[in-house]
């Protein structure tokens, strides 16, 4: 007999607020053991004001032109127009813990986060609206469950809504022009073709029947590959019309993923492990790492190149078919990279953005 996913946990995890806050691993070890967090209050009440953002605990960044943008805990959005020597403070309506941010050009922009949150600016970070929220995206999620006929899905859907606002959206996609996905925990996935107004559900269309988190969501061309817990990896090759169920060696979860090539995958997570295909996942290696820590980001360098960080401090860079360490001391435990031309890498840490080894090439 199947076991709706939602029946699995009191409601959202506690623990996947940490997920942003490099408690991976244990939400992986754990899933759906802990108790519900009180996120429905946080997501009326606007960010908290700090006096220095850039010092909070932050997990990712992106630019808009030639400003950085950066996000963390309690919906701080800290932005920097000199290349990270100097910072401010934007203006967020909401507290919850924003996990990811992207932008498609230097004034349009997107941020996901716990308690489902969508966040929108159109003016390069200044200023953000709420554009959906985990009441918003449980309907949505119950309505295409209703249409697809499922019954079991329908369940599922309704316990989500009974649930609240909780679960935490954990990556986001541009799909070109106005087209965004956002992927969460127990495998919210949802999409929208007017730049954020109107949503679709894209859970019926993946072969997620557990409801498995999903961390990670990567695109290259018509490719379309998502990545998450118990070795969860869903690829498509239309666009996102359809999608496939990868099958790799390793079971334990991932929490990033990359597309460098036209047939190539690398997948990272869980205690370092970090898989890499060139032939679209028919077969798999494994690449090497220095120390068993989980990997909690990866980024592509313009050169192609490949980096990824860890909990224990340590940015990496692929070499052949190992990760080299390029800092010597560790830094705090890392969330996220940002990598920038003709400058130093950002990494966003527990302890804020710090500046870190930023080419390969510098790796002793």
């Amino acid at each position: 007999m199947r076991v709706s996913p939602f029946l699995l946990r009191p409601a959202v995890p506690s623990m996947l607020p940490r997920l942003a806050l490099s408690a991976l691993s244990a939400l992986a070890a754990l899933p759906g053991s802990a108790a519900a967090a009180p996120v429905g209050q946080a997501l009326e009440r606007p960010a908290v004001t700090v006096r220095a953002p850039a010092q909070a605990v932050l997990v990712g960044a992106a630019l808009a032109g030639d400003r950085i943008v950066a996000v963390g805990e309690r919906g701080i959005v800290a932005l920097s127009d000199d290349g990270a020597r100097h910072w401010r403070q934007a203006s967020v309506p909401t507290s919850v813990t924003l996990t990811a941010v992207r932008f498609a050009d230097a004034k349009r922009g997107w941020a996901i986060g716990h308690g489902g949150t969508v966040l929108a600016s159109d003016d390069g970070g200044e200023h953000w609206t709420r554009q959906l929220d985990g009441r918003r995206a449980a309907q949505i999620v119950l309505e295409a469950a209703r249409a697809g006929g499922d019954a079991q899905a329908v369940q599922d859907a309704e316990r989500l809504v009974a649930d609240g606002p909780d679960k935490p959206l954990l990556d986001l996609l541009l799909l070109g022009g106005s087209r965004l996905l956002v992927v969460g925990a127990y495998g919210l996935a949802l999409e929208s073709d007017d730049g954020g107004q109107r949503w679709q559900s894209w859970m019926p269309r993946l072969p997620n029947p557990k409801g498995l988190h999903l961390y990670a969501a990567r695109q290259r061309g018509q490719s379309v590959l998502l990545a998450g817990e118990q070795g969860l990896v869903l690829l498509s090759n239309d666009g996102g019309q359809s999608f496939r169920r990868v099958t790799t060696p390793y079971k334990g979860s991932f929490f990033s993923a990359e597309l460098p090539g036209e047939q190539e995958i690398v997948l990272a997570g869980l205690r370092g492990t970090t898989l890499r295909s060139t032939d679209g996942g028919a077969s798999w290696a494994p690449v090497g790492v220095p120390m068993p820590a989980s990997i909690t980001a990866t980024a592509l360098l313009p050169d192609g190149g490949l980096l990824a960080a860890n909990q224990a401090g340590f940015v990496m860079a692929l070499r052949g078919d190992r990760f080299v360490p390029l800092n010597a001391a560790p830094l705090p435990p890392l969330n996220g990279l940002l990598p920038r031309a003709g400058a130093p890498l950002l990494a966003l840490t527990v302890q804020g953005a710090l500046s870190a080894a930023a080419e390969p090439g510098a790796a002793k």
